[in-house]
């Protein structure tokens, strides 16, 4: 016998369920657009005679070992402890520590670039990566992107280099201007192809195992936490101890940092690493507010342009 659902019974139902749904994507990215907007701000407030008061590879640590404890306290209230009774497969842990590396150096990166742009630079240029989440996106991934999708990638890309011409040819009054040297730009694109290549093995990894997201976010963050740990201490060019020059402030930026990584791993789980790029591009109004407001920076005439520009770009991407 066969037997016909409903539909009109169910559909009332479903509708719910997907506005509910709507309804949390939306206040996830909003959350993770004004979390990734108010990181270069935060660290430009920690400099002290123009350096930043704390050692950066410590702060690297932290944030990836709160990301370590929240996961694990996650596995441990949703049920899934025991699948930590026995040992893990090599198969299923070796992987994550290839992000782990990419997303360790990425991560000490961003901290080096803040000594050579103001953050509203950082925060336009890092659009780049778009372009190259992009074409890894669907050359590894096998993700075929439609004519206007590319076309809003290429007008992502040209908002960056509007916005780079622009702050290579200002000159600094008082710190107050934005600005950008040669080998600030050169990091940005270092950082831009490391970044897809990152987001685009993670996003590949996460969904092509089967496993509980806490659990893969605590094998991807127990690399995290012993590399750029090990990095941490090994290093002998800061004179700073683990801990010293931590304020009120530096704790927010863990704190924000680390709610942000993991809100990142359920979009790559569950979305796309596109996505991701999107809300730091979006993030960038925040980061502009923010660095007018607290740090004083003057935005040029010019800069409302690459705004505009991401914001069709957003449209033509996901209409």
């Amino acid at each position: 016998m066969i037997v016909i659902e409903n539909v009109g019974d169910s559909s009332p139902e479903r509708m719910k369920r997907q506005w509910v749904n709507r309804i949390r994507w939306g206040a996830l990215l909003v959350l993770m657009v004004l979390i990734y907007g108010s990181h270069a701000p935060l660290i430009s407030l920690t400099k002290v005679n123009g350096l930043v008061s704390f050692n950066p590879s410590s702060c690297v640590v932290m944030i990836e070992l709160t990301k370590l404890l929240i996961s694990l306290l996650t596995l441990f209230l949703t049920g899934g402890a025991s699948v930590l009774n026995a040992a893990p497969h090599l198969v299923h842990v070796a992987p994550y520590a290839v992000p782990a590396i990419l997303y360790a150096f990425n991560n000490n990166l961003v901290v080096l670039m803040q000594a050579h742009m103001d953050p509203s630079s950082y925060q336009v240029l890092s659009n780049l990566k778009i372009a190259s989440t992009a074409v890894l996106y669907s050359f590894c991934l096998g993700k075929r992107l439609r004519p206007t999708q590319w076309f809003a990638v290429g007008l992502l890309m040209l908002a960056g280099v509007c916005h780079s011409y622009s702050s290579l040819n200002l000159e600094e009054a008082e710190g107050h201007t934005l600005h950008i040297t040669a080998w600030g730009l050169f990091l940005v694109l270092v950082y831009c192809c490391v970044s897809g290549l990152a987001a685009v093995y993670t996003e590949g990894m996460l969904k092509s195992q089967k496993l509980p997201l806490s659990l893969q976010n605590l094998y991807l963050y127990t690399f995290g936490v012993a590399i750029n740990g090990l990095s941490s201490f090994s290093s002998v060019a800061s004179d700073k101890r683990f801990l010293e020059g931590y304020s009120g402030v530096v704790w927010v930026i863990i704190a924000g940092q680390a709610a942000n990584g993991l809100l990142m791993s359920v979009v790559l789980k569950h979305g796309s690493g596109i996505t991701r790029l999107f809300v730091i591009s979006c993030s960038m109004l925040v980061n502009a507010l923010l660095s007018w407001t607290i740090l004083g920076l003057q935005l040029t005439p010019l800069f409302p342009l690459p705004v505009t520009m991401i914001g069709l770009a957003a449209y033509l991407y996901y209409r």
